[in-house]
């Protein structure tokens, strides 16, 4: 996400006092299409965990977080990843489009402890909502101040914060955002005291106003989530072009 231009095409909706690469597009996708893609997820791919579940497509990684070529499925690339071309997303990452989608399944109460997502993929994340909503909690990793100042993660960077991420909305996150803070979903049923001083995005939302009707909380309903990422090592064994993405 080094590339000017693609950071021209997205500075409307940078997190400010978050570190630089943290984007927010609410309504990136519409009702309908939201309506189509919850309808089109398989439902015998859902892999059972402790607190939630999940689908990997196309496939999950093999023990060496490789990915087998394979193209992923049409309802997750049309029309989403045409928008990513549009904002030049992954330009800067080595297959230029993201290659892998984890679908995960959140209800009321369900969460992820604190996480970063890791070296096998390229440093670029675009996750869109679907459902409900629920709060990101952005916290930092136990590092020193001087490893922090070097990552670019001084003080100016209001973390440990939250992003409240809408139904149909895209968060980016990439550079020092992806690899030197963690991300996670605290286990609740509601999203308590959302305000602009606890809500790091919240000039970005499409619909503050309806949070503060509802006196700054969210009841937490089903909420899915598709992440988009490129992983580093894909293998041919299973196809020998990667090319086609979404043909199927």
């Amino acid at each position: 996400m080094s590339n000017t231009h693609t950071k021209e095409r997205l500075q409307a909706f940078r997190i400010v006092d978050l570190p630089p690469e943290f984007y927010y597009i609410p309504n990136f996708i519409s009702l309908e299409e939201e309506a189509s893609i919850l309808q089109k997820i398989p439902s015998q791919r859902w892999t059972q965990l402790t607190h939630r579940r999940l689908q990997a497509h196309p496939s999950t990684l093999t023990t060496n977080n490789t990915l087998l070529a394979s193209p992923l499925p049409i309802y997750l690339t049309n029309p989403i990843i045409h928008r990513f071309q549009d904002l030049g997303i992954f330009d800067q990452t080595p297959h230029h489009q993201p290659n892998h989608v984890l679908i995960n399944e959140y209800k009321p109460g369900e969460g992820i402890m604190p996480h970063e997502d890791g070296c096998a993929y390229a440093p670029v994340v675009a996750t869109v909502s679907l459902g409900g909503a629920l709060c990101l909690d952005i916290s930092s990793k136990p590092t020193s101040a001087s490893d922090q100042a070097r990552a670019g993660l001084g003080k100016r960077h209001a973390v440990p914060t939250r992003i409240l991420q809408e139904p149909r909305s895209l968060l980016i996150t990439a550079g020092a955002a992806y690899g030197e803070l963690l991300h996670g979903v605290a286990a609740v049923e509601v999203d308590e005291d959302l305000r602009p001083e606890t809500v790091a995005n919240w000039g970005l939302l499409g619909d503050a106003d309806g949070m503060v009707r509802t006196g700054g909380r969210n009841v937490r309903s089903t909420r899915v989530s598709l992440t988009y990422r490129d992983v580093l090592k894909v293998s041919s064994a299973a196809s020998k072009v990667l090319g086609g993405l979404g043909k199927r």
